[in-house]
């Protein structure tokens, strides 16, 4: 079977993610696709990885449903790369998804725009810094792990407010 194309799989995160908001009450899907932006710059498969690299976690798509749709095996392997399986720790998980490069890329893209100010606005209080710490100290394991220039290439996309932290 033919690789699919990128609006393909686009269309498979949507439908996955049919339905779904996020805390802020945006449809879900425009979340993947801002992750997906801001990996672009690195190639289609990272950008099908970034579209689904909820689908596994949040829906109940499995990674042989991904097969049979035709995502390539090396995007499902970064997809399952970044998702949280249950009962691991979230450290754990950013630990070794820090040992892939393109898992890190996807998950720095997925922390910068869950840290963008405009969406924490919109949080309740105690979320707002729950998450902000959660995301800070996730950026503490993932920055580290990829050159500058690939770090600012993602978050200039995602959330330029963070190349601040870089300087």
């Amino acid at each position: 079977m033919p690789s699919p194309i990128l609006a393909e799989v686009d269309a498979l995160a949507a439908r996955a993610h049919a339905g779904q908001h996020d805390r802020i009450g945006v449809p879900y899907i425009e979340h993947v696709r801002a992750v997906a932006a801001g990996v672009a710059a690195f190639g289609t498969g990272l950008q099908m990885a970034a579209l689904l690299h909820d689908v596994l976690e949040d829906t109940p798509t499995g990674p042989d449903e991904l097969l049979a749709a035709g995502v390539p095996a090396a995007v499902v392997a970064t997809v399952r790369r970044v998702t949280r399986e249950p009962g691991t720790d979230y450290r754990t998980m950013l630990l070794d998804i820090v040992g892939d490069q393109a898992a890190t890329l996807v998950k720095i893209a997925d922390n910068a725009h869950n840290s963008r100010a405009d969406r924490a606005a919109q949080l309740p209080e105690a979320d707002r810094a729950r998450l902000a710490e959660r995301y800070r100290d996730a950026r503490a394991v993932l920055w580290p792990a990829v050159a500058e220039s690939d770090l600012r290439t993602v978050l200039a996309v995602v959330n330029p407010a963070l190349l601040a932290e870089l300087d």
